[in-house]
């Protein structure tokens, strides 16, 4: 097996896999798959930390997920794949980055983890073994991965700066007490 066969089973591997937990995640989302609340329940969840409307934003997390996830399986249209789902994992990120780094914190390891590797791919390509390759690159051209990422990135700080300025109100409101109550008597 040559190096490059090497490269391009490694590159499979990683799509395979990064690809199919992305698609999963997508697909609880949107349909309520493996254990997932659907687009009521996870709208529901998006509204009570912040991505606002939550249905919208439900749909638009779960298509970035599965339809990235997908389509990075597949090695097809990889920078278009690779910076959606790259962008959802940062939207997700946020969300766990109050509870620390690790995944059994509640923290953001896992949406990191998938991001980076969504968005490794997206630089590096899809290898050999992938429909990009067998398709002659026609959606995996050297441009579209600027143009992929910067409007990924756009839409990401638009929609996570939005989120952070809600809460940022919604805590204006709340002082901390002054004094413990205890000591109030």
């Amino acid at each position: 097996m040559t190096r490059n066969d090497r490269r391009d089973l490694g590159l499979l591997l990683l799509r395979l896999g990064a690809g199919g937990a992305l698609a999963a995640h997508g697909a609880q989302k949107l349909f309520g798959w493996f254990g997932g609340h659907g687009i009521d329940g996870t709208g529901q969840f998006m509204e009570s930390v912040g991505y606002v409307p939550g249905k919208a934003s439900a749909t638009a997390a779960g298509l970035a997920e599965t339809g990235g996830g997908t389509l990075l399986a597949l090695g097809l249209a990889t920078p278009a794949a690779g910076a959606a789902a790259a962008g959802a994992m940062a939207g997700a990120a946020a969300v766990h980055a109050p509870n620390g780094f690790f995944n059994q914190g509640g923290g953001y390891e896992y949406a990191a983890t998938l991001g980076l590797t969504a968005a490794g791919l997206a630089i590096t390509g899809p290898g050999r073994l992938s429909l990009d390759h067998l398709l002659g690159h026609a959606v995996n051209r050297g441009w579209m991965i600027p143009a992929a990422f910067a409007a990924t990135a756009a839409g990401t700080a638009v929609v996570v700066g939005a989120r952070a300025r809600r809460l940022r109100k919604a805590k204006e409101g709340e002082q901390e007490a002054l004094f413990e109550e205890e000591y109030m008597e």
